[in-house]
């Protein structure tokens, strides 16, 4: 019986420890899904370059930059982007559009450059 409780300890461990690792990716421990529905305000301004962009899609793209630019990038070109209808050539200029200082310019997100 002890020997049953240490094997699924050590396989709880092991799955406890897997899933961890997994989970940190180019968002951090935040699934991408949810740092993509955070930017849902910014959805019209994806998929017209003329389009207003928001104030609070402004302020949710700037939060991102700050803490993790690395997950924009990934949101943008994830699957779930495509799915969306989100045209990378176009989100890749919202920071842009909204005056934010620091976002990452000249830098590549793909085969995009942060203008």
């Amino acid at each position: 019986m002890k020997r049953c409780r240490f094997v699924a300890v050590a396989v709880m461990s092991l799955l406890i420890t897997l899933t961890y690792t997994e989970a940190v990716g180019e968002c951090g421990r935040m699934p991408i899904g949810q740092a993509a529905a955070s930017l849902s305000p910014c959805l019209p301004a994806t998929k017209n370059p003329r389009g207003k962009v928001p104030p609070v899609c402004c302020a949710k793209v700037g939060a991102l930059i700050r803490t993790n630019p690395r997950c924009l990038c990934a949101v943008m070109l994830s699957p779930l982007a495509k799915r969306a209808g989100i045209n990378p050539g176009i989100a890749i200029g919202v920071p842009k559009r909204c005056n934010i200082r620091n976002r990452q310019a000249g830098k590549r997100c793909g085969r995009y450059t942060v203008p």
